[in-house]
């Protein structure tokens, strides 16, 4: 089995926010919606090259631990998403998770990652 690197740890702190396509809004509704849900701490949706959006909560068993950006990314790849346009993650948190952070990279280097509180309010968004 090849070794797998370790989850990344750094959180990126999102900017300003930038005013949102209405796109990019429908991702923020999508995000609120798979948090809400099942009351988790993280909610996210993310759009793929053809417009596709996969919305989902962050997960903790005692056998597996993911991020709802994870979850979305790899809910997108299953699909056969190649690349990805924008991602959103709602959470009480005001940065970035580091290994959401790396899903979204894993399949684009500009996506714009919004970052917003439960109320939908957006507090920033990463671009690096």
């Amino acid at each position: 089995m090849p070794d797998t690197p370790a989850a990344p740890t750094a959180r990126p702190a999102p900017t300003a926010p930038a005013p949102l396509s209405a796109e990019d809004a429908k991702l923020v509704v999508l995000a609120r919606g798979a948090r809400g849900r099942v009351a988790a701490v993280e909610g996210a949706a993310v759009r793929d090259q053809d417009g596709r959006t996969y919305a989902a909560a962050s997960v903790a068993l005692p056998s597996l631990t993911l991020t709802a950006l994870q979850l979305a990314v790899a809910s997108a790849v299953a699909a056969g998403a190649s690349r990805l346009e924008a991602a959103v993650v709602v959470t009480e948190a005001s940065t970035l998770d580091g290994a959401g952070h790396s899903a979204v990279r894993d399949l684009a280097a500009d996506a714009p990652i919004h970052v917003a509180a439960p109320d939908g309010t957006v507090l920033g968004t990463v671009t690096e």
